[in-house]
């Protein structure tokens, strides 16, 4: 049903675009050939996106829905979205949408409003502040690009008639006609036979917020490329040497500076190399370049103010192994990994709990715990990847939740000349099942198919605690039933944790087991583990029981039998 242009819908539009992005994310990747192909849009776009999602659901933790507390207004979050986008913000694309959501974020935060009229012309100024606010920010602007999909949003805003709904999906179907135009004013698009990435990762956007506000998803997806090419490939043409052209190095940096000394960067800036963007103000600003000479870019950053934040990207190798660039040595800035020679290989394992940290760590996995309620995003996978210190690495994410944050990541280190491998494991006991045949002495293709090869042959399960009455699987569930879930599904509703969970380990012995992992939750007494592992001594012939006390606060019990 159509929703109102408030505080909640702008979450649900992060949401669905952050969703739309993951799933979008290889396909726009694949296209992106402008303006270097460099094959990084659609992952650079979906952490842009994940960053402004986080600081929107930061903005409701801050106005939690109990004992009367006030919730964010429609200002809170639109501003929350602008700064997240900004601090997080990735690429050239990502820079640009990052500018875009602000500009949105200037008119949107003038007020709250109820009426839908005033929703429906509010939107259609924040379309068109946005895209004024887009044009500011690039410093040579190019047609046939992600600026040309986002006026034709405008105009379709505002030609169009109706609610709020109606004012987004207008806007979507023109920026989705704009995107098919875009070969035919971009040679290189032409050359490839594909549309503008950037322009694609717009569309899908706009989408969410179509979905948000209309109840309904736009009636088609984003326009398809006519002719998909490999990323860093024109079509008919081979591999594509990213530095041919242009300038051997992405800069990237948040800067504290004034508006003064930003006009002065941007002349300096722009002498130095091309695709320059800079995006923010009050005060804080990320900035966008592609030069030749990396140290120059970052002291010409150093003169307007605090750069910090840096990335450097060499585009002179394919992204898969494209090394880090070396960065300028500064006061203050704490390096990226431990000092020294990098390792040969290490895995990064996301885990719940304290203790399942602790048995990773121990195993020599770098670790990312987590939080109930709080995955970890693609940014935050990425700077643990970093913080391994390898050439190789293995990434555990242990949730099928984190699918696309893993891949994201993963893309990122691998532009930054790391070799990642995602395994795709679903729970921690497939984590450990990869963990315990980790080998760094084989080759790291053979080592990542033995460590696939054991969570593969590892079946999760899960005790859970039903929150509310529900439809499952199994049945109906009432508030406060014991739930065994079988991967990922409901299979068991009981009413006491023990018989139920003994229930679970007899299902899934059926078909065949040799080994049980029980990872006990942070309350859950050693009785129960004690008469589980009674069970399955008595009941199952040859079957070996190992547990863990594994205090993850989300799941009481979690069961893996190999």
């Amino acid at each position: 049903m159509p929703h109102t242009l408030d505080a909640d819908a702008v979450r649900i539009w992060c949401g669905l675009a952050l969703d739309a992005l993951g799933r979008a994310r290889e396909d726009i990747d694949a296209i992106n050939v402008y303006p270097v192909a460099d094959g990084d849009t659609g992952t650079n776009l979906y952490l842009t996106v994940e960053s402004a999602a986080q600081a929107v659901d930061a903005a409701f933790e801050r106005h939690p829905a109990s004992a009367g507390a006030a919730r964010p207004s429609l200002a809170d979050v639109v501003r929350a979205m602008a700064h997240g986008a900004l601090i997080g913000a990735r690429g050239n694309s990502g820079t640009i949408l990052a500018q875009l959501l602000r500009g949105m974020a200037d008119v949107l935060a003038e007020g709250d409003r109820t009426d839908s009229g005033d929703e429906a012309d509010g939107l259609r100024r924040a379309l068109r502040r946005a895209v004024d606010l887009a044009y500011l920010a690039v410093a040579h602007p190019v047609e046939g690009t992600v600026l040309t999909v986002a006026v034709a949003a405008a105009e379709g805003a505002e030609r169009a008639t109706g609610d709020v709904g109606a004012v987004a999906r207008a806007a979507y179907e023109e920026a989705r006609a704009a995107l098919q135009a875009t070969p035919g004013q971009l040679d290189v698009l032409a050359r490839a036979g594909v549309v503008d990435a950037g322009g694609y990762g717009l569309v899908t956007v706009l989408g969410g917020l179509t979905e948000a506000l209309s109840g309904e998803p736009p009636a088609a997806p984003p326009a398809a490329p006519a002719i998909p090419a490999p990323a860093g490939e024109i079509a008919g043409a081979g591999p594509v040497d990213c530095s041919a052209d242009g300038p051997a190095f992405e800069v990237i940096y948040l800067l504290e500076a004034g508006d003064g000394a930003v006009a002065a960067l941007r002349e300096r800036l722009d002498a130095l190399g091309d695709s320059l963007v800079i995006v923010g103000g009050d005060g804080l600003w990320n900035v966008h370049v592609h030069v030749d000479d990396a140290g120059a870019a970052v002291e010409a950053g150093i003169q307007a103010g605090r750069p910090y934040r840096i990335r450097i990207t060499h585009f002179g190798a394919p992204a898969e192994r494209r090394p880090a660039a070396p960065e300028p040595d500064l006061p203050e800035r704490r390096p990226d990994g431990p000092p020294g020679e990098r390792v040969s290989r290490a895995v990064v394992a996301v885990v719940p709990g304290d203790g399942l940290a602790a048995l990773c760590a121990e195993a020599g996995a770098t670790v990312v715990a987590t939080d109930p309620g709080k995955p970890p995003g693609g940014s935050e996978l990425a700077e643990a990847i970093r913080r391994a210190h390898a050439r190789e690495v293995v990434l555990l994410p242990n949730d099928a939740g984190l699918r696309h944050p893993a891949a994201a990541a993963a893309a990122q280190a691998r532009a930054e000349g790391v070799r990642v491998a995602v395994i795709p494991t679903r729970s921690p006991v497939q984590g450990i099942a990869a963990l315990a045949v980790h080998e760094p002495a084989r080759s790291f293709d053979e080592d990542v198919v033995a460590m696939t090869s054991a969570a593969g042959a590892t079946r999760c399960a899960e005790l859970a605690v039903a929150e509310h009455r529900s439809w499952t699987m199994a049945g109906v569930c009432q508030a406060g039933d014991v739930l065994g879930l079988i991967d990922g599904d409901v299979a068991v509703i009981g009413a006491e944790l023990a018989p139920t969970a003994e229930t679970v380990l007899d299902r899934m012995l059926a078909a065949g087991g040799e080994m049980v992992t029980l990872v006990l939750g942070a309350d859950l007494p050693d009785e129960i583990a004690e008469r589980l592992e009674r069970h399955v001594r008595e009941g199952h012939f040859a079957v070996d029981t190992v547990v863990y006390r594994g205090g993850q606060p989300s799941a009481p019990l979690i069961i893996g039998v190999e």
